[in-house]
């Protein structure tokens, strides 16, 4: 470190030691801030995406819609697909004067496969994806953030089945790989299925295999003493036992929603019977701009420091030389092309032990062709020496018969000759 910046160093915190507070002699106006930050942040409006991880049919679309009050275009699901899929469905609400952006990310096939080793990874590609294009567009000359749509995941709802008395492997398996990258709130779905009594020994047993597991879970703020207490008390009742429904039905004098069973009803925003209202108060009314600045602050942090590491860059320290981003950028630069010719003298290399090898092969199977010749060409000659004796002794054969033949047809012509002239004697005799 040059003198310079030790000097400034020392004068910075020099200033920090000798701050004073001074009171004011009349008003200034600068406690109009939280209303300006207010009128500001109405007028640009919110976004909140919500990312809901669950099995096929367990109430994912049927939650969404009773948290918001409202009923939004979700095809249903079958249970047949290949792999899972996300599918994000974006919504304008608006409450009183409040323009809410609402995203709702839901995991289409999860859980449905035979092998459900990788049904983690399309999740973690999703959300690494939205924290990409948000840090492309920082990066950008003429960025505009103003204007982009933050696409970044809020809060991932987990949803757990209560079919069994401990959590799957699938779960912990999932929740451990995204615990880092997303805040997850755990929800016991369809809580109306167990008893309040085996629901509170599943509540414990969940939360102990997740302590056990290191599995990180979202925890309600507990800095600030506006909420330090309900959220204090919130932290207590994880994971949120819940049930959904659109249905209205009515109880006494109003209509409220609830789920209808011949034994009775289960209402919805009835606390006896379910969390549904605490999760609502937590997600919506309390929490949701921590949530949002826990997504920037702590996961979309890790993300841009990871990546901006892999490209180079460094944060410098007090001991460390300035940031330069031409040097990095050269730095980089230079090891990728090194890299580059690496790569390429490799491939040059492989091509060439390739051919090598192809000739050797080529070299060898000509050589057997050409023995396999030789082979053929002497069968051949043998065979051709052997039609040829079989032809000479036909022919020896051919003409023996023809000699005998020609005995036998002129033994033949001297019989016939000595009977025609002896019957000629006998006469000649007579005649004398």
């Amino acid at each position: 470190m040059t003198s310079f910046a030790k000097n400034a160093f020392k004068l910075e915190s020099r200033m920090h030691e000798e701050k004073r507070n001074l009171e004011l002699g009349g008003h200034v106006g600068f406690d109009s801030l939280p209303d300006q930050l207010v009128s500001k942040s109405v007028a640009q409006g919110f976004c909140f995406n919500i990312l809901c991880v669950g099995e096929t049919g367990i109430g994912k679309s049927t939650l969404m819609n009773t948290l918001f009050n409202t009923t939004f275009e979700n095809e249903e699901a079958s249970h047949y697909q290949s792999e899972v899929q996300l599918r994000p469905q974006t919504y304008d609400l608006q409450e009183s004067n409040v323009n809410l952006k609402l995203t709702t990310v839901h995991t289409v096939g999860f859980g449905d496969q035979i092998n459900k080793e990788e049904s983690y990874k399309p999740i973690l590609e999703y959300i690494d994806a939205q924290f990409e294009r948000f840090l492309e567009e920082e990066l950008k000359i003429k960025r505009s953030l103003f204007n982009c749509h933050d696409t970044r995941i809020h809060i991932c709802l987990y949803f757990i089945a209560p079919t069994g008395h401990s959590l799957k492997s699938l779960d912990l398996v999932t929740m451990k790989k995204l615990d880092s990258k997303v805040n997850i709130i755990p929800i016991i779905a369809k809580a109306d299925t167990v008893s309040k009594s085996e629901l509170d020994k599943l509540k414990i047993k969940i939360m102990s295999e997740l302590v056990s597991n290191g599995v990180q879970i979202y925890q309600f703020p507990t800095e600030d003493e506006a909420v330090a207490e309900i959220n204090t008390s919130m932290n207590t009742h994880l994971p949120f036992a819940v049930i959904g429904s659109v249905e209205e039905i009515k109880v006494g004098n109003k209509m409220v929603k609830a789920r209808l069973y011949p034994w009775g009803s289960v209402q919805v925003e009835n606390e006896n019977h379910c969390d549904f209202v605490k999760l609502r108060e937590m997600l919506l009314r309390v929490n949701m701009e921590d949530l949002r600045e826990q997504t920037h602050t702590r996961h979309y942090e890790l993300y841009r420091r990871c990546k901006l590491e892999e490209m180079g860059f460094k944060d410098t320290g007090l001991d460390s030389h300035s940031f330069s981003l031409q040097e990095t950028y050269e730095a980089k630069r230079k090891e990728f092309l090194v890299d580059l010719q690496r790569k390429e003298d490799e491939m040059r290399q492989m091509f060439v032990n390739k051919v090598k090898e192809t000739e050797a092969e080529l070299k060898e199977k000509e050589k057997e062709l050409h023995e396999r010749f030789e082979q053929l060409k002497r069968m051949h000659q043998e065979e051709k020496k052997n039609l040829e004796e079989k032809r000479r002794e036909l022919e020896e054969e051919m003409n023996a018969f023809n000699r005998r033949r020609v005995a036998a047809e002129t033994l033949m012509g001297q019989a016939l000759q000595g009977c025609s002239q002896q019957p000629f004697k006998k006469d000649k005799d007579k005649k004398k």
